[in-house]
């Protein structure tokens, strides 16, 4: 059976105002114009969806580096994006407002629902506000299948990263678990590639993306790179309910 839509993910791309820039050692521009390239190759992906966190120094040129890199990689599919806890809504409007870019946070296929949904909150942990919850349920449509992507982890992942993860756990769950039609969740933030399941029957399964940047070291009790190079996520969503989904990572060392 063919996927009846591909989505390809990025995220935590953790940009500097200058293009020489790094993260933990990461020329980190030239490993997201890496990845762009290498899912620009990819002639069957329908729609990227950018997870959060474009910058690292809080500077308005790193959002403008990301457009320049998206607009370089002569990327023309629709492109979706959400804020991580680094960045600004407002600036992420301000900048990713030209094609391919894309401010909806709903997509519709004939089978899916693709929701974007809100984790940002003043802490550098993750919040799903109640109004934002009660949204999502007016917005599910059971007559199709579900799909969420979100910036924050709303299942521990087990290293330090839990301390900034999804602080309203229990009361997401209850939402998401209202809905059979839900069939997956994917988020950013945690720079691993990994899959969780919930405490539901049927469990939902948590894909986590890896990062542009650089992939955490989950020995540590805080930020360290593991060595591993940049990465992205495909989702294949079939018209029964399935989700396939595989972690690319870049196979060539970059020159910074």
């Amino acid at each position: 059976m063919s996927p009846v839509y591909k989505i390809a993910q990025i995220t935590d791309c953790h940009l500097f105002s200058q293009t020489d820039g790094l993260h933990y050692g990461a020329n980190v521009y030239q490993n997201l114009v890496a990845v762009l390239l290498e899912i620009k190759s990819q002639t069957d992906v329908q729609v990227i969806v950018f997870t959060g966190d474009i910058t690292q120094d809080n500077s308005e040129a790193s959002y403008q580096l990301f457009v320049k890199a998206v607009l370089n990689s002569g990327i023309e599919i629709p492109f979706y994006y959400l804020a991580g806890n680094h960045d600004e809504h407002e600036l992420l409007d301000k900048y990713l407002s030209v094609p391919p870019f894309k401010r909806e946070k709903l997509i519709n296929d004939p089978c899916w629902q693709i929701v974007l949904l809100n984790s940002k909150s003043d802490t550098p942990k993750g919040l799903v506000t109640e109004s934002d919850l009660i949204k999502l349920e007016s917005m599910v449509d059971e007559q199709k299948y579900q799909f969420l992507m979100m910036h924050h982890h709303p299942l521990d992942v087990g290293y330090f990263m839990d301390r900034h993860g999804l602080e309203n756990q229990t009361q997401f769950w209850q939402t998401i678990n209202k809905f059979s039609s839900i069939k997956g969740i994917t988020c950013g933030h945690v720079h691993q590639s990994l899959i969780l399941y919930s405490d539901h029957t049927p469990s939902i399964p948590l894909f986590t993306c890896p990062a542009t940047s650089i992939q955490f070291d989950t020995t540590k009790s805080s930020g360290a790179s593991n060595g591993q190079s940049a990465g992205y996520r495909i989702f294949s969503l079939f018209g029964d309910g399935k989700i396939n989904s595989d972690s690319y990572f870049l196979s060539r060392e970059l020159n910074v």
